[in-house]
């Protein structure tokens, strides 16, 4: 069963949500926060699998909220933003603070289910909007990748085509079917290079590919 701390200074969005996961096989509300303070005590006393976050709220925000818990010692909870507003500044903040996945409310509600779903599993998920945007960011910034892609230190052949494809936003699935592996291997693969690049999720080894050139903007 995946344990889910709501945190949302707007009851009503915390009720919806609360229903949904009710009828959710597998998922169950451990608790509810208002507020950032709030969220980092009850994840703190709560263990959840998973944290669903806002960013504005009261008092401390959830990009705060969000650098603290995934900050905390053991194994800390996954974060899951989801919010209202997609401003850039917020995307970004949220992704370094060790979010594992940025939705926005507007998505369907059996999505905002299975993104807490896969983040549990510790996958990453970026609302396809917010993704095409980082994207426009470093088609922006050309400085920040390189003219041509270069070895990853460390990395196999084979590994560095499973980062690529990873970067183009392929599920293990996808990137399974592309290779004619398993998904077992390809699962293999994602997991090999988290630890051999010191990644904490699926988004960190998004932005590698980018930053080390091996995925360009337009690529999909």
């Amino acid at each position: 069963m995946t344990r889910v701390l709501l945190t949302d200074d707007q009851p009503l969005v915390r009720h919806g949500l609360r229903v949904l996961i009710a009828d959710r096989p597998g998922l169950e509300v451990a608790g509810e926060a208002a507020n950032g303070e709030e969220a980092v005590r009850l994840a703190e006393r709560l263990a959840p699998d998973v944290v669903v976050m806002d960013i504005r709220m009261p008092g401390m925000d959830g990009i705060e909220a969000t650098r603290r818990i995934t900050a905390a010692p053991g194994t800390p909870p996954k974060v899951l933003v989801l919010t209202t507003f997609d401003d850039d500044a917020y995307v970004h903040g949220a992704l370094r603070a060790g979010a594992s996945g940025f939705l926005v409310k507007d998505m369907d509600m059996d999505q905002i289910l299975t993104a807490i779903e896969v983040v549990a599993a510790g996958d990453a998920l970026i609302a396809p909007s917010v993704t095409r945007r980082l994207i426009a960011e470093f088609a922006a910034r050309p400085a920040a990748v390189p003219a041509a892609p270069r070895p990853v230190d460390g990395v196999t052949a084979r590994e560095q085509e499973v980062l690529t494809l990873v970067g183009r936003g392929l599920s293990n699935t996808e990137i399974s079917a592309e290779l004619h592996i398993s998904t077992a291997t390809a699962k293999a693969h994602v997991g090999r290079l988290l630890m051999k690049l010191d990644a904490r999720d699926r988004v960190q080894l998004v932005i590698t590919a980018y930053e080390w050139g091996l995925v360009t903007p337009g690529q999909g």
